[in-house]
């Protein structure tokens, strides 16, 4: 078993969260060994969003890859504080990246690019999976990117 959250010290990053939803809504569902996160948005520690506005417009690319970046380690800190370690997680499974932008951007996996590759490397070879990058309209609260991902955990 690896020990991600040593990992996690390594690289000396700071989890922002955690931040969980609203009311009815459950930050992590743990079901038949999948935990999956709500959809989770680029909070810094302060718990405000990095940037609000549309990517392609008010938020540059890169800003955007931030975003990406910042909604991840949220994600991976609503999964720390369900699951009581990084360590139970076995394997990302999937992440599901939104990214509202301006009707002729055409770059979200560039901009889901800045989860993927944080997942890899905290995570390593777990780290790797399956990906979706959506580009919408408008998101909550006005952010420009929303990220939800999925892992496998162990019962220990």
């Amino acid at each position: 078993m690896s020990d991600f959250s040593a990992r996690l010290i390594e690289l000396a990053w700071e989890l922002p969260g955690p931040f969980p939803p609203h009311d009815p809504l459950d930050a992590v569902v743990v079901h038949r060994g999948v935990a999956r996160t709500s959809g989770c948005l680029p909070r810094t520690s302060a718990g405000v969003l990095a940037f609000t506005g549309r990517v392609g417009d008010e938020v540059s690319l890169a800003d955007a890859i931030t975003c990406a970046r910042l909604c991840v380690l949220n994600a991976v800190s609503l999964l720390q504080d369900s699951l009581g370690s990084l360590n139970r997680i076995e394997r990302v499974l999937s992440l599901i990246g939104f990214v509202a932008c301006t009707p002729d951007f055409n770059q979200q996996p560039a901009v889901i690019d800045g989860a993927s590759h944080a997942l890899v490397e905290l995570f390593g070879e777990a780290g790797r999976h399956s990906r979706s990058a959506v580009g919408v309209t408008a998101l909550p609260r006005a952010g420009p990117v929303e990220i939800e991902v999925a892992v496998a955990v162990s019962d220990a």
